[in-house]
């Protein structure tokens, strides 16, 4: 087994603490990092998804907007897991989130002046697409190297936490503030770019903490070898491995129909539960709700046993709740739902990054990674007929049809990967 962690770190382990991991300085500051970074992008989503919505009227625009960043995330994310492994991921994080802040700074005022369009949320997707692809990877990778192995399930639950209660916090502060100014001396474009600005200082802080980190996250090797060499070992490593392979598979194929359920939620709003902007807050929040407490449960958890069958249990579960949210027409049965959608989704995709990071050599974990984030641009596949069936017939029709997909595509990963299910404790 690999020591992933050096000797300052070496402090007893308590693995049923929830804030075991936060015991150690680089994590915390790691930690304050991803939190202002999720805070933004949370705050970033719902703004950004009722302006579209108001200005377009078309479920398929929340989908192209949304292939935006993931199709860029996903090419250039080849790129982004070498280079994590080849320089410090320190300093990839700070560059990275002061790029995502200036940018989102030109946005916020190109929509405060009432200048925005459909094309500046391309444009600003394709590019932040690009930047996430090289700061994600190095992130993640870096996580495993500042905390001690038996506690990276607690870590990588910490941080999911923390983008939970995001995801909680955010979107209500986002939908309240544009409802709130909108009702005053400020249009909705304006209101909008109000809120961007603050998203764009959140992302300065991120970038911030990351300065104070004492952890460089230089690479282990020293070996000199081309960027594409480089490339080519983390493919050859994770097809000898057919577990990571598989877990890798399980966490992408299911996950690209679960997921096309949140770019819905601002159509979903207004169309099904005719709600407003602070309505689509509080929605999005209570999803939030059920995804922190998902997260946290696994953080208490720690070492359990039959996390394989556990990983299929939760699809399932997943599924089935996405469907009953089609069925639902009002505010507080979708909030209640949402929230047990959510907690499913949760603890699925936690359990499965920390098993895939788990199973991972130190030395090739940045590229890994970057091959998870290029997996992701399967995600496209499912948006796509999910966002047309959405437009040519219904929200609760493309919501159904995630549902199904999602179930028969984790059916189909027991099939072709059935060691995922004799996973048992440690990796």
């Amino acid at each position: 087994m690999l020591s992933l962690i050096s000797e300052k770190n070496d402090i007893p382990v308590h693995e049923n603490n929830l804030f075991e991991s936060l015991k150690v300085r680089d994590f915390r500051l790691l930690w304050i990092s991803s939190a202002c970074n999720a805070f933004g992008g949370q705050m970033r989503a719902i703004a950004q998804g009722w302006l579209i919505y108001d200005i377009t009227q078309s479920p398929l625009a929340l989908t192209w907007v949304t292939l935006s960043f993931i199709v860029p995330f996903a090419i250039f994310s080849l790129v982004g897991g070498v280079v994590a492994d080849r320089i410090s991921k320190k300093n990839i994080m700070i560059y990275a989130q002061l790029i995502n802040g200036a940018a989102t700074c030109v946005l916020a005022y190109i929509i405060f002046l009432g200048k925005v369009d459909f094309w500046h949320f391309i444009y600003f997707g394709l590019f932040n697409g690009a930047v996430g692809s090289l700061s994600v990877p190095a992130s993640f990778s870096m996580v495993p190297e500042i905390v001690r192995q038996q506690n990276l399930v607690n870590a990588t639950a910490l941080q999911t936490s923390t983008f939970n209660l995001a995801s909680i916090t955010g979107p209500i502060l986002s939908g309240s503030l544009i409802a709130v100014l909108s009702a005053g001396d400020f249009d909705t474009k304006a209101s909008v770019g109000l809120v961007f600005f603050i998203i764009s200082s959140l992302f300065f802080v991120a970038a911030l903490a990351a300065v104070f980190m004492n952890h460089q996250g230089r690479p282990v090797s020293t070996t000199k070898t081309s960027s594409l060499e480089d490339f080519r070992e983390g493919i050859d490593f994770v097809r000898e491995k057919k577990l990571i392979l598989g877990l890798m598979v399980m966490g992408l194929v299911p996950s690209a129909f679960g997921k096309s359920m949140h770019f819905l939620l601002p159509a979903f709003n207004e169309e099904v539960i005719s709600g407003g902007p602070s309505d689509l807050g509080v929605l999005t929040a209570g999803m939030g709700i059920g995804a922190l407490l998902g997260s946290v449960i696994l953080a208490k958890a720690g070492d359990f046993g039959n996390k394989g069958r556990m990983m299929f249990r939760l699809s399932y579960g997943w599924a089935v709740t996405i469907l009953l949210f089609a069925l639902t027409e009002n505010l507080f049965p979708a909030i209640a739902i949402g929230a047990l959608t959510a907690f499913f989704s949760s603890l699925f995709g936690t359990l499965n990054m920390s098993l895939t990071q788990l199973a991972t050599s130190q030395h090739i974990r940045g590229r890994v990674m970057s091959l998870v984030m290029v997996m992701g641009g399967i995600t496209p596949l499912a948006f796509l007929p999910v966002g047309a069936i959405a437009e040519h017939s219904s929200i609760k029709a493309a919501l159904i049809f995630t549902a199904i997909m999602l179930a028969l595509s984790a059916k189909l990963m027991d099939r072709v990967f059935p060691a995922l299910k004799r996973i048992d404790r440690g990796h």
